[in-house]
């Protein structure tokens, strides 16, 4: 006993000695605390690539063709983008199943919520004392949902609409209507040769317009509204959303041209079957029909389209909502329709327009210029006193910012989608 108490003594008093065991504890714990710090380092270096997959599987839980696809393809699909990078991950223990999106909607938003757990497997379990890091987080992504609209559009179709469409087109067919003073408008009759019109082999302005090449403004509005469902088809791809379309004509009454459908592409062929109003003669609507050339009714037009769209809904697709609702009114602005049994050719009265928006339906009106003829005496007579007050009249029909014009020779597809797009973009509901 005394030999080991005096070796433990020497063993103490040796410097050397106490060194070797200093050296051996700080040794033990720069291991431990550098072990500590590549396992945690590395947890949180996977536990930021994964939330990166996670900003990414919520981001497609939100694009406009998800939306469209409904909540239980926006769950799948982002549990699979999720689990397509999350799997191949190496130094992680993570599982299919270890993954839960979430889809919620508030009026026009929609959030996706992804949520995940997993494990970080450690580097030096021995010195750590365990195997792996539990790592864990979720990402959120939300989205404006681009609601569904019903459009319907009332295009005027009156004999106004067979002017010339441009400058160049109104010379021509003033050059070429000597005998009857130099008439811009394509006027489509069925029987001109009771007016006396001096055309070639007594044909109508119609048929004149045509055999020189003119243009008319009825024409131009045809292939815009052809055009318009193409731009809609484009749109409701890109916003993963559903447009309707119903269309109508108006002149000395509302005309069907297409009812309400999804197909656009139906829509677009049967756009093809817009035509100017043909009358008899010139103040004949049919060859029994004295109307005095009161081919363009407003009341008729807008009451009857007012009666035949429904309310409007907030188009977020819910349970029991519907579409908005826009009507799409295109039109040179002159009214020229029977009141009281006296010819009247005015503006349009606002108050038809106000009955309609005060129903939450939104008006876009696209106003295609009337020109002036200062060589007509009618038109000097009966349309230059108030043609100051055309646009501004349409401006007040219009809902705010919904209004377009569009001048003589200009582009009325790239007005009519231009205006479509505006509706579109007004359409979602305030936050």
């Amino acid at each position: 006993m005394l030999v080991l108490f005096i070796k433990f003594k020497a063993l103490c008093g040796d410097r050397r000695g106490n060194i070797a065991i200093i050296t051996a504890l700080v040794s033990l714990t720069l291991i431990f605390i550098l072990g500590m710090g590549i396992d945690y380092g590395l947890a949180i270096d996977r536990k930021s690539q994964m939330e990166s997959y996670a900003d990414a599987a919520a981001l497609a839980a939100v694009t406009p063709a998800m939306v469209a696809a409904g909540q239980s393809s926006a769950i799948t699909t982002a549990q699979n983008v999720f689990n397509a990078q999350a799997l191949t991950m190496t130094g992680v223990t993570y599982n299919a199943n270890d993954v839960t999106v979430s889809i919620a909607t508030s009026g026009d938003k929609r959030t996706a919520t992804v949520q995940y757990q997993a494990q970080s497997q450690a580097m030096l379990p021995d010195v750590m004392g365990f195997g792996s890091i539990k790592i864990g987080g979720q990402a959120t992504a939300t989205t404006t949902i681009a609601p569904n609209i019903d459009f319907y559009l009332l295009l005027d179709d009156s004999p106004s609409m067979a002017i010339a469409a441009t400058q160049s087109g109104i010379n021509t067919m003033v050059a070429n209507t000597t005998a009857q003073g130099g008439c811009a408008f394509g006027c489509h009759e069925e029987n001109p040769s009771a007016d006396k019109l001096g055309n070639p082999y007594g044909e109508d302005n119609y048929a004149l317009a045509r055999s020189l090449g003119v243009t008319l403004r009825i024409d131009m509005l045809r292939q815009a509204t052809q055009d318009l469902m193409t731009t809609a088809q484009t749109t409701e791809t890109q916003k993963g959303t559903t447009y309707r379309m119903a269309i109508y004509t108006f002149d000395i009454g509302l005309n069907t041209i297409g009812n309400l459908t999804s197909d656009l592409s139906q829509a677009q062929t049967e756009a093809g079957n817009i035509q100017l109003l043909e009358v008899y003669s010139n103040n004949w609507l049919t060859q029994n029909d004295y109307n005095d050339d009161e081919d363009t009714n407003y009341d008729t037009a807008l009451n009857g389209i007012n009666a035949i769209m429904p309310n409007p809904g907030n188009g977020t697709g819910a349970a029991g909502d519907t579409p908005q609702e826009v009507l799409f009114f295109v039109t040179d602005g002159v009214e020229d329709e029977d009141v009281n049994g006296n010819r009247q050719q005015s503006l349009l009265n606002t108050d038809l327009c106000t009955a309609i928006k005060n129903r939450g339906i939104r008006i876009a009106v696209l106003y295609t210029e009337y020109l002036p003829l200062p060589t007509n005496s009618w038109y000097n007579t009966y349309i230059a006193p108030f043609q100051n007050s055309i646009a501004p009249t349409l401006q007040q029909c219009a809902s705010p910012g919904l209004y377009f014009e569009v001048k003589s020779g200009g582009d009325i597809s790239a007005a009519m989608s231009a205006l479509f797009q505006t509706a579109v973009q007004s359409s979602y509901l305030s936050s």
